[in-house]
C-alpha cells in the first residue's frame, strides 16, 4: 500500500492597504489599484495524499461552503499535472468569511503551493498563477505574499519593499457585504466611466500614496495616508462599517480601512498593548489581534511546513518526490 504524505500549511489573511477602483472594461472586471499585505491570522489546511490509480478528493471543514475553493485548486492541479490518488483536505477556519481579507483565496493557493510538493508533480512555469487567476482575483497575491502592487483584477502583481512588522486590529463585524452588489452600486454612482482628466487625477493619488509605501519607516512609525475607495458607496447601506471606522481611528489606529468591499476593517497600532486595549471596545464583533507578515516570513513558515517534503528552500517550495 502506498505511503499517505501529509501536510499542515497556513492560509494567511490579506489586508488592502489602499485600494482604488477605477473603470469598467468591457470583460465585465473594474481596473483595479491596490496594494494587498499579508497578515498573521489565518487559517489551517492538512492534506493528506496517498498516491493511486485515480483521482479522489475529499474535503472536512467545520462550514459547508459551496463549491468550495480548497477542491477547485485540487482538481486543477490534478489536472494540469497528470497526478493521481487520494487527497484528503481538512480546512481550520479562523479567517471570517465574508470579510475581505481572502479567507477562500489563501485556501486555494494553498492548495497550488503545497499540492505539487506533496504528488511529486510540479507544475509547469507560470501554470500556478493562470490557475490562481481563474480560481479568482485575489488568488494569485497569495503565492507570493508579503507586500505587493496589483493591478488589472489584482493579479498582475510587482513586490513592494517590505516594512518594520506592524501591529493591527481587525475587526469583523456579523454582517455580510456582497461584493457584486459593492461593484453595482460603484457603477450607480457613476465611477465606472471616468474622463481621462478624472483616471488621471485618481491614478496620481494612488501613486503618491504607493510612493509612501515604499519609503522604509522606523518601528511604531504611522503612514498619513490610505484610501479604499468601497468605502463610500458600502458605508450608506451598512453604517455600523463607518462607525467602527471612526472608532478605531479614535484609539489611536493609523491609517484604519476597510478592507476589500468589506466587511472587516482594521487599524494600525504603534503598540501591541494599544491592540490590546482596542480589543475589548467591539461589542459583539469579531476582533483579531494580528501583525503584518513580511514575504520572507511568509515564506520561511511555509518551508517549515514542507520541510519533510521538500530538498531546499526555494520558491515556489520544490518536491523531494519530484522525477
Amino acid at each position: 500500500m502506498a505511503e499517505t504524505r501529509t501536510a499542515r500549511v497556513p492560509c494567511y489573511a490579506k489586508i488592502n492597504r489602499e485600494l482604488t477602483v477605477l473603470n469598467r472594461g468591457e470583460d465585465g472586471f473594474h481596473e483595479l489599484r491596490t496594494v494587498f499585505e499579508t497578515v498573521s491570522l489565518h487559517d489551517s489546511l492538512e492534506l493528506f495524499f496517498t498516491p493511486g490509480k485515480a483521482v479522489e478528493l475529499t474535503l472536512e471543514a467545520e462550514v459547508d461552503i459551496p463549491d468550495n475553493l480548497v477542491l477547485r485548486a485540487a482538481r486543477a492541479v490534478f489536472a494540469a499535472t497528470g497526478a493521481k490518488g487520494h487527497l484528503h483536505c481538512k480546512l481550520t477556519k479562523r479567517i471570517p468569511m465574508g470579510g475581505g481579507l481572502g479567507g477562500g483565496s489563501t485556501d486555494a493557493a494553498a492548495v497550488l503551493l503545497a499540492l505539487p510538493v506533496l504528488t511529486g508533480k510540479p507544475l509547469a512555469p507560470g501554470q500556478a498563477q493562470e490557475i490562481a487567476a481563474a480560481l479568482g482575483s485575489d488568488v494569485p497575491f497569495f503565492l507570493y505574499g508579503g507586500r505587493a502592487l496589483g493591478l488589472g483584477r489584482g493579479t498582475e502583481l510587482y513586490p513592494l519593499p517590505e516594512n518594520p512588522t506592524e501591529n493591527l486590529l481587525i475587526v469583523a463585524p456579523h454582517l455580510h457585504v456582497s461584493t457584486p452588489e459593492a461593484y453595482r452600486a460603484f457603477d450607480r454612482a457613476g465611477n465606472g466611466k471616468l474622463t481621462e482628466a478624472e483616471l488621471a487625477r485618481y491614478i496620481g493619488r494612488f501613486q503618491a500614496r504607493v510612493w509612501e509605501h515604499g519609503e522604509s519607516l522606523s518601528p511604531g512609525a504611522a503612514r498619513s495616508s490610505s484610501e479604499n475607495d468601497f468605502e463610500r458607496v458600502v458605508f450608506p447601506n451598512h453604517p455600523q462599517l463607518e462607525s467602527t471606522l471612526k472608532q478605531l481611528k479614535k484609539l489611536g489606529a493609523a491609517p484604519a480601512r476597510m478592507s476589500g468591499s468589506g466587511a472587516a476593517l482594521f487599524g494600525i497600532f504603534r503598540t501591541p498593548e494599544q491592540v490590546k486595549t482596542a480589543a475589548g471596545l467591539f461589542g459583539s464583533s469579531r476582533v483579531y489581534a494580528a501583525k503584518t507578515l513580511s514575504r520572507r516570513r511568509y515564506q520561511a513558515s511555509w518551508w517549515q511546513a514542507l520541510k519533510e517534503h521538500t530538498d531546499a528552500k526555494q520558491w515556489p517550495p520544490r518536491s523531494r518526490y519530484a522525477r
